[in-house]
């Protein structure tokens, strides 16, 4: 199965991540090792890790074990999933990085958008 049950839980756990430098979520963070709260028990199976990255998806995140955390497709305005919930330390006063960069690739959409409509 390309998505299976994790050998241990993550729900309540807090693990480190080093990102992919060049990838959105490195664009995102601005460094390559971050710390997020996770809530799930599902994820990449490990036997997949390399068909996957040989796609159009790249594993952009793992953990200290080289699980899974990140993936993003490059080719895309902004398709960045996570096994971890950003908005669980995001704030008002202090946005979680992955939401700002959704948010900023939101607003670039739609003024695309815009500027197709006026054509």
């Amino acid at each position: 199965m390309l998505i299976n049950r994790l050998p241990c839980s993550l729900v309540g756990k807090t693990q480190t991540i080093k990102i992919k430098p060049g990838s959105r979520a490195y664009q995102a963070y601005g460094q390559e090792e971050v710390t997020e709260q996770f809530r799930c028990n599902y994820g990449l199976n490990p036997q997949f890790h390399d068909k996957v990255d040989r796609g159009q998806l790249k594993i952009t995140g793992i953990d200290l074990e080289g699980g899974a955390r990140i993936v993003e497709l490059s080719d895309h305005p902004f398709y960045l999933a996570t096994l971890f919930l950003p908005q669980i330390s995001s704030t008002r006063e202090n946005p979680h990085p992955l939401i700002v960069e959704y948010v900023k690739a939101a607003i670039v959409f739609q003024a695309s958008r815009k500027q197709e409509v006026k054509i």
